[in-house]
């Protein structure tokens, strides 16, 4: 048996046994095509776009948050992968009464990709390759033990524009950063796990430099340089699925992390 994020028990598939996967989570959908698995899927989100080519032929049923529900009936899952942040409770919950096994995920921190990895490949039979992956895992996280310690940097990871938004110290994207020593800016209220804010002279006082992610919000350039201009404090573009994507992506993204780093060694 192998635990999901809410305790709940899975037990390993069947030798032969029949299994149709739905996966609400991009990452994970990749994660899965990475364990071998992209037979098995037979529905993913629009957002899941990662292998293009190896997706192409699976059938979309929404978004993260507007899914189909009649579309996934149609489609006799035995399995459904969901995720805390992305996914509605009541949604998945619908779902849940006629999909026999719903597994259910939360990555808050880099190392947990690790028990993701093993976490879907117990699951699914994919023991090997999960192993693999965590073997690459550590080896990339283990590089930044070489890393010449730094000053930290106060950081403002922006998500989105009208209204503004942001993410809480207690999530994934805040966890990667602070391996390299930037502390992402803390919102008024510590519970929102996505606040919205606005610029103030008080706000900038409090920050070194902003972060503008790629996604979801499909910030530019452009957008980096305008902000700059207004706030008076340095404006930096950044790859938000390296930064944002649990899963085997993270395994590029501890990479990416790095490369960030040396760029301002």
């Amino acid at each position: 048996m192998t635990i999901d994020a809410i305790g709940a028990a899975h037990p390993p598939i069947a030798p032969g046994e029949a299994v149709r996967i739905v996966s609400l989570v991009p990452s994970i959908t990749e994660l899965l095509c990475a364990l071998g698995l992209a037979p098995l899927l037979v529905g993913r989100t629009g957002f899941c776009v990662h292998p293009r080519e190896t997706l192409a032929a699976v059938p979309k049923v929404g978004g993260t948050k507007d899914v189909n529900v009649e579309k996934i009936r149609q489609l006799a899952p035995t399995h459904l992968v969901v995720n805390i942040d992305e996914n509605d409770k009541p949604v998945v919950d619908a779902l849940a009464a006629f999909i026999p096994h719903v597994i259910v995920t939360h990555p808050l921190a880099p190392r947990d990709n690790l028990a993701l990895y093993r976490l879907l490949g117990g699951i699914f039979r994919a023991h090997e390759r999960a192993e693999t992956l965590c073997a690459e895992f550590e080896a990339e996280y283990a590089a930044f033990g070489a890393l010449q310690p730094a000053p930290e940097r106060r950081v403002l990871y922006c998500i989105w524009q009208d209204p503004w938004m942001t993410v809480s110290r207690d999530t994934y994207i805040a966890r990667m950063l602070e391996l390299i020593g930037w502390r992402q800016w803390q919102a008024a209220s510590p519970s929102a796990r996505y606040p919205v804010f606005t610029w103030s002279d008080n706000l900038c006082a409090e920050i070194d430099e902003v972060l503008l992610s790629t996604e979801p919000y499909r910030f530019t350039e452009t957008h980096a340089d305008a902000l700059e201009r207004q706030i008076g404090k340095p404006v930096r573009l950044v790859d938000g699925e390296m930064l944002s994507w649990y899963g085997s992506r993270a395994v590029a993204g501890l990479r990416y992390l790095r490369a960030l780093r040396m760029e301002d060694a």
